[in-house]
C-alpha cells in the first residue's frame, strides 16, 4: 500500500530532511510540497540533492493544497501549524515537525512562546515507556496526530529515561548541559549565526531553565506525566 503524502516546509532544514528520508521509502509517495517563499518554482531550483523530487512545483503553504493526502507533514516556523493542522480532516496522519503541539501545559506554551496555544498532540518517540510499563509506540500507533519532539528533549529523554526508570536518579542531580548547530535555529538569516561568527566557537543561549525546550524535557523524563 501507497500513502499519498504532503509536505509543507519544504525547503527549510526540517521539510528539507524530511523529504531526503521519504526518498528511500517505498510505501510513500509524495504528491504535494509546500514553501511560501518560493512558491511557483520548481523543488531542484533549491534543493538539488532531491533528485526524485526535483521537477515538483513548490505551492503556497494553505490548507487546500494539504487536503486530500493520507499523510502530512508539517515543518514550519512554531505558530504557524495550529490554524492549517485544524483545517485539515481528522481521517488524515498530520505530523506535526514543528512546536505546536509538543507541551502539554498552555502556561508552558505561553511562557516559553508567548502565542496563542494550539494543544497537546501525543509525542512522536516510540521509544518512551511509561512508569507504569505502557509504551507510546502504542499510542501513535492510535492517532493521527503525531508531534515531533525537538532535539534536546529526543537527546535529553533517551539519555535519562533509564535512570528515572531504574530510581538511579533523582531531579535534583540532573544538569542538562546541551550543545547544537546553528540548523536548529532554521534559515532564517542572523547576524549571529553567521559562518563569520559562528565557526570555531560556541555561545550560551537559554541557559538556567530558559530554553524552550525545557517543559517538553521535565514533562517527560523527569515528571513521568502523560505525553
Amino acid at each position: 500500500m501507497t500513502l499519498s503524502v504532503a509536505v509543507s516546509g519544504a525547503t527549510g532544514y526540517a521539510g528539507g530532511k524530511v523529504l531526503r528520508l521519504l526518498t528511500s521509502h517505498s510505501e510513500v509517495d509524495v504528491k504535494t510540497v509546500c514553501a511560501n517563499s518560493q512558491a511557483g518554482q520548481r523543488l531542484g531550483e533549491i534543493a538539488p540533492h532531491l533528485r526524485k523530487y526535483s521537477t515538483m512545483v513548490l505551492q503556497e503553504t494553505t490548507a487546500d493544497a494539504l487536503r486530500g493526502h493520507e499523510v502530512v507533514f508539517l515543518a514550519l516556523p512554531h505558530g504557524a501549524s495550529g490554524e492549517l493542522a485544524a483545517e485539515l480532516s481528522e481521517d488524515t496522519l498530520v505530523i506535526d515537525a514543528g512546536a505546536d503541539y509538543r507541551l502539554i501545559n498552555a502556561a508552558d506554551w505561553k511562557q516559553y512562546y508567548g502565542t496563542e496555544y494550539a494543544g497537546s498532540w501525543p509525542y512522536g518517540l516510540p521509544e518512551f515507556t511509561f512508569p507504569r510499563g505502557q509504551k507510546q509506540r502504542e499510542n501513535l500507533e492510535n492517532t493521527k496526530r503525531i508531534a515531533v519532539p525537538g532535539c534536546y528533549p529526543t537527546a535529553s529523554i533517551l539519555a535519562l529515561l533509564p535512570g528515572f526508570q531504574g530510581q538511579l536518579l533523582e531531579v535534583d542531580d540532573v544538569v542538562i548541559v546541551a550543545a547544537s548547530g546553528v540548523s536548529g535555529a532554521g534559515k532564517s538569516l542572523k547576524p549571529h549565526l553567521l559562518g563569520s561568527e559562528s565557526m570555531g566557537s560556541m555561545s550560551p543561549y537559554g541557559v538556567g531553565g530558559m530554553h524552550r525546550h525545557t517543559p517538553g524535557i521535565e514533562s517527560t523524563s523527569i515528571r513521568g506525566t502523560s505525553l
